[in-house]
């Protein structure tokens, strides 16, 4: 039968196992990863894939609308005519890639985790 003192310690011990899972989970989350904008080729921003935020790229080519929110990055928005790069699906791995070649504009990530397969197709 479990005493008063046996209920205490195996209620510490489950309490230090969440809190190691937890800080587990928040130290994989800061991760350095960043994204980076390009467009015809020169650098338009750098931004942490940490921190949720809009970026909106607007200029003679045309008009694109990045997300980066809960550690990925998407297209939310394009005026070119194809639309690949909005159905494009959300990245968060290192050297992940979406392209919108009409404005000649490239979302990267660098320096976050590595995919542990080569090659993804859909």
């Amino acid at each position: 039968m479990l005493k008063k003192k046996d209920m205490i310690l195996i209620c510490a011990l489950l309490c230090v196992a969440v809190a190691g899972i937890i800080i587990v989970q928040l130290m994989q989350r800061q991760s350095g990863a960043m994204v980076t904008v390009t467009v015809g080729g020169k650098t338009y921003g750098t931004y942490s894939l940490n921190i949720p935020q809009i970026i909106e790229v607007e200029d003679d080519m045309g008009y694109n609308r990045i997300v980066i929110e809960d550690g990925y990055v998407y297209m939310e928005e394009a005026d070119c005519p194809d639309q690949y790069c909005v159905k494009h699906a959300k990245i968060h791995y290192s050297h992940e890639t979406i392209i919108c070649l009409p404005h000649e504009l490239v979302v990267e990530i660098s320096g976050g985790e590595n995919m542990d397969v080569d090659v993804v197709t859909q």
